[in-house]
């Protein structure tokens, strides 16, 4: 399998990753491009909720969306606490936080070149 096919997947993804995260109102996200950065995945993307409850919300339903309108089966951990949630659909790694938790870990200035402020939607 070429190169490009695998992006093209990869980028499907992530557009309805983004359209979810829209939809259920995330705020504050950021689009990593781990493409030659890291071999986990192609994206990240990291977005907050304003309560435990929105939180888990936004990470059921992007999950859902995923297996219904692709076919990805993400593992997710976290949705049971609410503060932190990791969805790894494969290509695309979602983080959805909490504000104050996300503020404490800063996960995206790890992979961000530096003085860069990442791109949001």
């Amino acid at each position: 399998m070429t190169a490009a096919p695998q992006t093209n997947v990869s980028d499907t993804i992530l557009s309805l990753v983004l359209s979810s995260l829209e939809d259920d109102k995330a705020e504050d996200v950021v689009i990593i491009d781990l493409r030659g950065k890291s071999e986990m995945a192609d994206h990240m993307v990291v977005c907050s909720g304003r309560s435990t409850r929105q939180v888990a919300a936004i990470s059921e339903k992007l999950t859902e969306k995923l297996k219904q309108d692709m076919g990805v089966f993400s593992k997710i951990e976290g949705k049971d606490q609410g503060d932190w949630v990791l969805i790894d659909a494969g290509d695309v790694i979602v983080h959805v936080f909490r504000p104050e938790v996300r503020e404490f870990y800063q996960l995206e200035k790890m992979w961000l070149e530096p003085g860069t402020a990442g791109a949001a939607t």
